[in-house]
């Protein structure tokens, strides 16, 4: 018979903060940098609506968009390289970006990867301490 454990993937969670310590964490090891990258352009059509769009002012929902989506691809890029040297926390993590040519912005996250461990660890209802 098979128990509920023989086919249950475990994952770790991956812990990412802007400050340079998780509360109740010690680090164990740091690992070394860390970062996540992508470059995007908006299309030709794209370009247009939102260049009619900025002659009336407003957002341009469509460049917050493709903004939100870069962010979020640089930092699961980020968290997917941090995991692949076995990390499970990034600290001091940032974004950073840059227009590359006249219609692509790069998007770079980074920060340091880290093995943290918890002081105390979780009880049965996954509360600390």
């Amino acid at each position: 018979m098979e128990t509920p454990s023989d086919n249950v993937v475990v994952s770790r969670a991956m812990i990412v903060t802007t400050t340079e310590n998780v509360p109740g964490a010690r680090v164990v090891q740091t690992l070394g940098q860390v970062f996540g990258l992508t470059v995007r352009s908006r299309g030709l059509g794209g370009n247009i609506v939102a260049g009619l769009k900025s002659l009336v002012g407003g957002e341009i929902r469509s460049y917050v968009k493709l903004s939100e989506d870069s962010r979020r691809q640089a930092l699961d890029r980020m968290v997917a390289n941090a995991s692949a040297m076995g990390a499970n926390a990034v600290t001091m993590m940032r974004f950073d970006s840059s227009e590359m040519g006249l219609n692509m912005s790069e998007i770079v996250a980074y920060g340091t990867a880290r093995v943290v461990e918890w002081e105390q660890p979780p009880d049965a209802t996954g509360t600390r301490g």
